[in-house]
């Protein structure tokens, strides 16, 4: 008897250890319009991996150009990794990292990272007037001296492709040369990702609407 109980406990131990890992992994959902949505079980060893690695870093989620990124996935990987870097170690206050993702986001038009990042900028403390004037393509009309600094900053480098050395040396006194770069960074990073949904035609979740009209330039 005590022989099948433990018989019976070390395979329930081992049913339980092969359940815990898969299903996690095989019930990823992916999404895509061009790009063909991938299920795990179709994927190529280097797919899996990057998907591992995706789910088992700080963002925990398949949402967002990954499904593109997995058509060349050591890009993909390093590209994941990069956005985990940006998005939650940089040294800007999450309230700016989020302005500048909007700024990136508004100057692709770019849905999916407008949809994913505005509430998460509101819930950091930006100011629901700057995320609409963003929207708009306006210059806010109010804002804090750090968010004015990333601003001018932001909007420089996206519109002129430069920045000036006032511009620059008002961000050096605000945020520093790591800062600066942090944001060169995330700015950089959302770029990549702006490109890869927009050309993919990433679809918002269900009964979402697009909140970006083009803008002139």
């Amino acid at each position: 008897m005590t022989v099948r109980l433990a018989a019976l406990v070390l395979t329930t131990i081992a049913l339980g250890s092969v359940s815990a890992q898969p299903p996690r992994l095989q019930d990823v959902k992916l999404a895509g319009d061009r790009f063909k949505p991938l299920a795990y079980a179709d994927m190529t060893p280097e797919q899996r991996a990057m998907i591992e690695h995706l789910l088992a870093g700080e963002r925990g989620t398949t949402s967002g150009p990954f499904n593109v990124f997995l058509r060349s996935p050591r890009l993909g990987d390093l590209a994941q990794q990069l956005g985990a870097e940006v998005r939650f170690h940089s040294s800007l206050p999450t309230r700016l990292n989020e302005m500048a993702i909007l700024l990136t986001a508004r100057h692709w038009t770019s849905q999916y990272e407008w949809y994913a990042h505005k509430p998460r900028a509101i819930q950091a403390g930006l100011n629901a007037a700057i995320v609409d004037a963003i929207a708009a393509g306006r210059r806010p009309a109010a804002m804090a001296a750090d968010e004015e600094a990333l601003y001018n900053f932001a909007t420089e480098l996206l519109e002129t492709k430069e920045v000036t050395d006032p511009t620059f040396a008002a961000a050096i006194r605000t945020f520093g040369e790591r800062g600066v770069v942090d944001a060169i960074g995330v700015i950089g990073y959302y770029h990549l990702v702006s490109m890869a949904l927009n050309v993919d035609r990433y679809p918002l979740p269900g009964g979402a609407k697009p909140e970006l009209v083009p803008l002139r330039r």
